[in-house]
């Protein structure tokens, strides 16, 4: 199994700006000017995707879309076109799948693609990812960044490298020198709060990491602990999944005027649980809730969430998970949100030992839908 992974070339590829990329694209007196791609200004709308030119004014991704004009006055606010953005993706994957049919989509506008026993360009790796930067350029008429590395980790790390409209590639015998110099802060999952708490151990880049015991980083830091270790050393074992399962599904709304108490946030509820009742329905019978979870983002754009347990979709455990969120910080929020953290029974997993117990818990949460 290691030996495979080790001979494992990854690509990945990122849209720049997709979004603004392809408005801009379509309406060339838009080039060379700052644009984003996002909500009404007027109705506390967010900004979903900007180009380096609206970049440069401070303007980025879910800021507020008024704020961002006041940062840049200049700033077309153009809204979002889903269902455009969703064919351009289309075709961007299919010119993927000239080199690939092993094709993991992240989103509209990144994937993974396993290159290891592609017969194109040789099998390199590298010509492969031009190629295909070539053609998008020329077929699609955007940019896309790209990096080239054996695992999932590195590849996505190299594709923002050299961004926009790059290309950064990583070989196996560059792995161990370029994750020691790695700053810990561009390790996936580590945010501000992971980030200080590292450096306050004295942990900056990888290599101080690197010094750390897998006992002690247990300790520290749970579960994530084990992924740190394994990361501070360029190493990443999962394969590229070409059928994509869900871990969660969540649903929230953003509103026209602050929410400012307890009872407010509570009183979208019944809406929000409908809405996240039609999603989990849409969902095959292949998935166990495991876990609820409650999002708030408060009128200065932080936010904060709340995991509990929980395997029916009931308002009452919804309302206390809001009430720990209030009781942590009660001030007005903008958006509220729930959802639910998902296991997939039809993984790979160890023999279960109770089949019928897992049965029972399956028939019992598609019943309570």
């Amino acid at each position: 199994m290691r030996d495979a992974a080790a001979q494992r070339k990854i690509i990945h590829v990122d849209c720049d700006c997709f979004y603004a990329a392809v408005e801009t694209r379509d309406d060339p007196r838009l080039r060379g000017r700052p644009v984003a791609v996002g909500g009404d200004p007027n109705r506390r709308g967010v900004i979903a995707t900007c180009n380096y030119e609206a970049r440069r004014f401070g303007v980025h991704s879910a800021m507020a879309s008024s704020q961002a004009l006041r940062l840049c006055p200049e700033l077309v606010i153009l809204p979002p076109q889903f269902d455009k953005y969703r064919r351009v993706s289309a075709s961007i994957q299919q010119i993927f799948r000239r080199y690939t049919a092993h094709i993991e989509p992240l989103s509209l506008d990144e994937a993974f693609l396993d290159v290891s026993d592609s017969p194109h360009c040789d099998n390199s790796a590298t010509r492969i990812a031009e190629a295909i930067r070539a053609a998008v350029r020329s077929e699609i008429g955007i940019t896309v960044s790209a990096g080239v590395a054996p695992n999932k980790f590195l590849a996505k790390i190299a594709s923002d490298w050299r961004k926009p409209d790059g290309l950064f590639v990583i070989r196996p015998e560059q792995v161990a020198e370029f994750v020691r110099a790695l700053p810990v802060k561009r390790l996936h999952g580590v945010g501000r709060v992971t980030a200080g708490k590292l450096e306050a151990m004295g942990v900056k880049h990888c290599a101080d990491l690197q010094a750390i015991s897998r006992l002690a980083l247990s300790q520290a830091f749970g579960s994530f602990g084990e992924r740190l270790y394994h990361l501070a050393r360029g190493e990443d074992e999962r394969s590229v999944q070409s059928s994509r399962r869900r871990k969660s599904v969540s649903v929230e709304e953003t509103y026209s005027q602050d929410l400012p108490t307890l009872r407010h946030w509570q009183d979208q509820l019944p809406d929000l649980l409908e809405r996240l009742r039609r999603r989990m329905a849409q969902l095959d019978t292949g998935y166990l809730v495991q876990g609820l979870t409650a999002k708030i983002r408060y009128t200065d754009f932080s936010q904060a969430t709340c995991d509990g347990p929980g395997e029916k979709l009931e308002e009452a455990a919804f309302t206390e998970l809001l009430e720990a969120l209030w009781h942590r910080r009660g001030e007005p929020a903008r958006l509220v949100g729930i959802g639910v953290r998902l296991r997939d029974m039809t993984a790979p997993q160890q023999p279960d030992l109770f089949e019928e117990e897992r049965r029972q818990a399956l028939t019992r949460q598609r019943e309570s839908l």
